[in-house]
């Protein structure tokens, strides 16, 4: 059976034109009829993935929605307390293996990679398009902005690029105004976090190798310019980046994987700390699959949850009503802000305030490119090393990046930009079409693309690039973001905890209680260390 299996999947790729890889410039009507033989070679190469869902418990005592980190941080420190729990993620539970190719690459992506969608253009400009599949990253296109967000077991923490610092404490007064302690923070949970996560920068064995060329390329521009580049904190395992080295695992963070997914688990995502420790204590259990469309709050005080239980292929197998007595929303921004904003709209959760869906925004991102100082082949190593701070202008860092989406030298150097940008929107409701949606002003947007360009192009000025790219006419940037904050923001939709004022037992535990940026940083640490923070807090108050 193996074998028959192997052969059909062997001859489908050959005959789509290249096993794995995107089904670029085809017709719409071709890539339809071409999905049940991309399906096909989904199940041979991830099976893992299609084994049949088990079905969540009908009530429990507390039901945790998504399963990334405000999430995963919940269920294991309810866990701890003796509190059962059940996770539902609308995601698959993707597998590790340091020699098969779990998850698919930017450069010609297929299915694996994007939750229910067939076509994505990124920062490369080039369109690319594949199969309809129940991949690890959803982009939800909003007016005037795209969201890119995980859609797995561990969720974001499946794709973002594993950089995770704490902002500047002045930057952290501005965005919180006193609701969250820095010092408290700075203390206690931050800490927590770096200890659970492993944290720690890059090692110079690692950053002297070949593939991080352009790391040391972009620090020794940055240093030319004036800048002193400072060393990130990361969460990537290091000893499997030495194996891709040494040829005894499959290259991936060190060949521009990443966004998609590491399929050897070099990124330390939570599948591997968080979720893993909550499933192990026999109190909570993540079921995936498990698409949550709907809250409410019954009469007599249990929360109600609809759920659609789907395969990867989107195919519904069952729709559910579960009970719980406590609900905590750990959908990232997006999604917790979606599911309060509709139950508002439509009566579920009446007693909502009116900051639900306020104070959204998109932590300033942007990304860049400048041409390198000399043709010395840059490498496509993932992890971010460094970063640089300005506040001539709009305050920002800029991270070296990697480039991803092409699989060849390109001699640019990449950056992400990370400005501090007071722009906030509000999600409103459609009913018309039962929607939940939101519009991005262009003016915000440019402003931040023009700040982060005029430090980047001072760098390459000052550096010795080679190329100036926005002067060919080539702009890397999109217009996305790919770290989406608030929507019920703490001490407004929320007590300064997280409890959503006018339902008790109904938590906010994500990325939606912070006000739209963390301060010219990555948000995970942040996001991570209110979870830890605020569940404490539930769990001592008992409520």
């Amino acid at each position: 059976m193996y074998r028959r299996a192997f052969m059909k999947a062997a001859g489908a790729a050959m005959l789509l034109g290249a096993a794995g890889s995107a089904t670029a410039g085809v017709s719409g009507s071709t890539r339809a009829s071409a999905g049940p033989i991309w399906d096909d070679l989904f199940r041979h190469w991830v099976s893992e993935i299609f084994a049949p869902l088990p079905d969540p418990p009908d009530h429990t005592e507390a039901i945790i929605v998504g399963s990334g980190f405000g999430a995963s941080i919940t269920a294991l420190r309810l866990a701890q307390a003796g509190v059962t729990n059940t996770v539902l993620e609308r995601g698959s539970r993707w597998p590790n293996d340091p020699h098969r190719e779990i998850f698919t690459g930017d450069d010609l992506p297929d299915g694996r990679g994007f939750w229910h969608r067939t076509e994505f253009t990124g920062v490369t400009k080039v369109p690319m398009h594949f199969a309809d599949f129940g991949g690890v990253l959803d982009v939800t296109s909003f007016d005037g902005i795209d969201v890119w967000r995980g859609a797995a077991v561990g969720g974001g923490s499946v794709v973002y690029t594993g950089v995770m610092i704490a902002p500047e404490r002045r930057f952290f007064d501005q965005i919180f105004h006193g609701t969250v302690a820095f010092d408290e923070m700075d203390r206690v949970y931050y800490p927590r976090v770096r200890q659970m996560l492993r944290l720690d920068p890059m090692p110079g064995d690692i950053y002297n190798s070949a593939p991080f060329t352009h790391s040391r390329c972009w620090d020794a521009q940055a240093r030319k310019a004036g800048y002193t580049p400072i060393r990130n904190d990361s969460v990537f395992t290091w000893d499997v980046l030495r194996a891709e080295l040494a040829g005894k695992s499959r290259a991936s963070a060190t060949a521009a994987r990443s966004n998609l997914g590491n399929s050897n688990g070099a990124k330390f995502d939570l599948n591997q700390n968080y979720l893993k420790y909550a499933q192990a204590s026999g109190k909570s259990k993540v079921f995936a699959g498990h698409r949550v469309e709907s809250i409410a709050q019954e009469s007599g005080g249990r929360y109600a949850v609809t759920v659609t239980k789907i395969d990867p292929t989107g195919a519904v197998l069952r729709r559910r009503t579960l009970t719980c007595d406590r609900l905590f929303l750990g959908a990232g921004s997006v999604g917790t802000s979606e599911l309060l904003v509709r139950a508002q709209a439509t009566g579920a959760l009446p007693h909502l305030n009116e900051h639900i869906g306020d104070g959204w925004g998109t932590n300033g991102d942007v990304v860049l490119a400048r041409g390198e100082s000399s043709l010395c082949g840059l490498g496509t190593g993932v992890p971010s090393a460094s970063r640089i701070f300005d506040d001539s202008g709009m305050p920002l860092s800029l991270e070296s990046w990697y480039i991803p989406g092409i699989p060849v030298e390109t001699g640019a150097l990449a950056s992400l930009g990370l400005v501090f940008d007071p722009t906030r929107a509000r999600f409103g409701y459609d009913k018309a079409r039962d929607a939940v949606g939101l519009r991005w002003p262009k003016q915000a947007q440019d402003q931040v693309t023009a700040a982060a360009h005029a430090v980047d192009h001072r760098i390459a000025e000052r550096g010795g690039s080679m190329v100036e790219y926005t002067a060919l006419g080539y702009d890397a940037n999109a217009v996305f973001t790919a770290h989406p904050l608030g929507g019920a923001v703490l001490g407004q939709a929320t007590d300064n905890y997280g409890r959503v004022i006018g339902h008790r037992g109904l938590y906010v535990m994500d990325g939606a209680a912070v006000p739209g940026s963390t301060g010219t940083v990555n948000p995970s640490l942040t996001i991570s260390a209110l979870a830890e923070r605020n569940i404490e807090n539930i769990i001592r108050a008992g409520h």
